[in-house]
């Protein structure tokens, strides 16, 4: 099991080695070469998505005490796409720079400095998107451990037969939380 494991994670390695090699040439290449290769690593990507995802299946058929090991390798692993994805990024808002100012006829050099400052804001704001996202993700997490919390404790009164006051929005959530049977 560890050597389809470790198989996946050299495939995994050679694939990140050529995606990165192939965004840090995104910028420099003519525009329809440009659009190939962005073409062709969008699909390496898809690709590396897949290894982790087989990469993770064989994690979990591991037996719990050498699990530990593999977990942090795939930590990382997730954490070397999640770089991959955003350096791709960076580099196709550069392309469309590019096409932009060919289509506008701008040379980029009157405002390369603008250029520099616009594609510095707009990686900021990608990376402050991508922060509000997961901080959305772990809020909404959050109000579903509260209202199943709820529930519970609603259900055990009512099993004790106790009676209780709720305030009335966890009445409310409580209400509108419950399945109908």
């Amino acid at each position: 099991m560890s050597s389809d494991f470790e198989g996946y994670e050299q495939d995994f390695a050679v694939l990140t080695a050529e995606i990165t090699g192939k965004i840090a040439r995104v910028p420099r290449l003519p525009p329809e070469e440009k659009k190939q290769l962005v073409a062709s690593v969008e699909k390496q990507l898809e690709e590396a998505k897949e290894l982790l995802e087989q990469m993770d299946l064989e994690v979990r058929e591991i037996p719990p005490q050498s699990r530990g090991m593999y977990s942090n390798r795939m930590r990382s692993y997730k954490q070397e796409m999640g770089k991959l994805e955003k350096d791709f990024k960076r580099s196709r808002i550069a392309y469309s720079d590019e096409v932009r100012n060919e289509l506008l006829g701008d040379d980029g050099n009157s405002s390369e400095n603008q250029l520099i400052k616009l594609r510095e804001e707009r990686a900021h704001l990608l990376d402050n998107t991508e922060r509000l996202e997961r901080s959305s993700r772990r809020l909404e997490a959050g109000y579903q451990i509260a209202v199943e919390t709820g529930l519970e404790l609603v259900e055990e009164c009512e099993r004790m037969h106790l009676k209780y006051e709720a305030p009335s929005f966890i009445s409310l959530i409580v209400s509108e939380s419950r399945p109908n049977y």
